[in-house]
Formats: structure tokens, C-alpha cells, sequence
């Protein structure tokens, strides 16, 4: 799989490509990148690459000329490549998307900078929008790194497909806790159960902490397992178990919203039983 960068600054994903666990992808030659500068492709000795927005407003815009040599320079119009503009205006990037990225060829990503790109290249380039969060960065190089940082490690042969299947939103649930050496540390022992040995009683406490966590922290994910009827019969069956189950303290807000939303969850799961 291949990864095409176009940036004003291509210092910025290059440290990411030649660090870590995408370093050793790279020299195994599971994952190619090539960073593209727009700059080169400027017409001006200062290297321009961004002016006034027409009908006025605050900020800069890349100009569509030096942007489309630089998406030109590595064939972005063939449908081969897959051309991907990061905005905050774009769709919500979510693991399904990034596992549907992974099975590209090549995906060629646009780095925004100031108040964004011309139209006009969206229009004649772009495959899609994709935002990464409900916020503004200043940098688009940041939100392109996390979208290749998310698909490149699903690609085959990266990462053990063992440790991909227990990750957080693997099967509508958030990782379980994790503990490793030394057995006690500031007063806190590692849970029996994990040094137990009996891996089926590991398995089942690991299934209710990541229930527990889920609950806490995005019921929303277990909700909308449930009524797609995705949620494992084990699971729902510890769900009745766990609707008492709260950690937000003191927050009474916080609990009364979380034990409404674990009351739809029960019921999902009750009305199933029942057909």
C-alpha cells in the first residue's frame, strides 16, 4: 500500500514515516510513501501558494494552480489513486472507514493549510472529505498523520491480526484494562483472575471490564450495537448484570444519563430474548 502526502511542509509526516512500527513496514516494503512539496510547484521565487479568497473574508486560501501540478505530478486523477481532502468540514473519520482505506492501492492525501483549499480542486480531484474530529487544527499535516497512522497498521502483515481484534472498537466495545510486571505497584495488585491461568475465566473478565468501560465512556457504541443487533448474547446478558454499574463519583448528572441510556440498552437486549 502506498501513502502520497501533498504538504507545504513535508518535514512534519516525514518524522512519522521513518519512526516506530511504520519505519520497519517501510523497509519491509508492506507500506511506500512519497512526500510531495506544493511548494515546488509554485510559479513566483517566494514559492506563493495561497491568496485572498474571492468575495472577501478573513485568512488565505492554497491556489488551485501549484496544488493541481503537485496532485498532477503523481497522477491523482486516475482512478487508481484515492484522493482524500482532510477538513473539519469533511465526513467523520470512524475505524470502519479507516479498516475500508486499507484496502486501497494508493491514497493520496490534500494538507490543508490557512482557511483551506479552492473549490475548485475538490471539485475536479478529490475522491472525499474526511474530518478527523469536531475541531480546527492548524496544521492539515497533523490530520493526515492520524488518518494513515489509523489505516496503514490494518493493512496485512503490519500488526498481528490477534492484537487488531482486541483493540477498542473491535466488535462495538472499548479495550479492557491491561496490566503488566511488577504483581503490585503503589498498593495496587494486578487482578487474580489475569494470573489465574484459567484463560476462559481471563476471557469473561475482560468481556465485563470492557462492558464496564464502554458504559462509562460511549454507551452510545454498546446502544447502537443493540439495536443493530450486533451485541454478542453473552454480552447482553452481563449488560442486565452491569446497569448499576457507575464510576462519575459525585456527577448525579453524568449517572442519571448513563443509567438511561443502560435502561435502553436492557431493554434492546430483553426485547431480543423475547423474540
Amino acid at each position: 500500500m502506498k501513502f502520497t502526502v501533498l504538504t507545504l511542509f513535508p518535514e512534519i509526516p516525514r518524522a512519522f514515516f521513518e519512526s516506530s512500527i511504520m519505519a520497519k513496514a517501510v523497509e519491509k516494503g508492506i507500506i511506500a510513501y512519497d512526500l510531495v512539496n506544493i511548494r515546488d510547484f509554485a510559479f513566483d521565487r517566494h514559492r506563493t501558494c495561497d491568496d485572498a479568497p474571492y468575495g472577501g473574508g478573513a485568512g488565505q486560501l492554497l491556489l488551485p494552480e501549484p496544488l493541481g501540478l503537485a496532485l498532477d505530478s503523481v497522477e491523482a486523477y486516475k482512478k487508481a489513486k484515492h484522493v482524500i481532502y482532510v477538513t473539519p468540514g469533511g465526513m467523520p473519520f470512524t475505524q470502519k472507514k479507516a479498516q475500508e482505506l486499507s484496502r486501497k492501492d494508493e491514497i493520496v492525501l490534500i494538507c490543508g493549510r490557512y482557511e483551506g483549499i479552492d473549490q475548485r480542486i475538490i471539485d475536479y480531484y478529490v475522491d472525499e472529505e474526511i474530518s478527523i474530529g469536531d475541531y480546527v487544527l492548524s496544521s492539515g499535516e497533523v490530520a493526515a498523520t492520524v488518518i494513515v497512522d489509523s489505516v496503514y497498521r490494518l493493512v496485512d502483515n503490519v500488526i498481528t491480526r490477534e492484537s487488531l481484534d482486541e483493540e477498542s472498537f473491535s466488535g462495538s466495545l472499548l479495550e479492557y484494562p491491561q496490566y503488566t510486571r511488577p504483581n503490585v505497584y503503589k498498593g495496587m495488585e494486578v487482578p487474580p483472575v489475569l494470573i489465574s491461568g484459567n484463560h476462559e475465566e481471563i476471557r469473561k473478565w475482560r468481556l465485563e471490564k470492557s462492558l464496564q468501560k464502554t458504559l462509562r465512556n460511549r454507551p452510545d457504541l454498546l446502544y447502537s450495537a443493540a439495536a443493530a443487533g450486533t451485541l454478542a448474547q453473552e454480552a447482553k446478558d452481563m449488560i442486565k448484570e452491569l446497569t448499576g454499574f457507575v464510576s462519575y463519583k459525585n456527577d448525579r448528572k453524568k449517572k442519571s444519563r448513563l443509567r438511561a441510556v443502560q435502561e435502553r440498552i436492557r431493554r434492546s437486549a430483553c426485547n431480543e430474548q423475547e423474540q
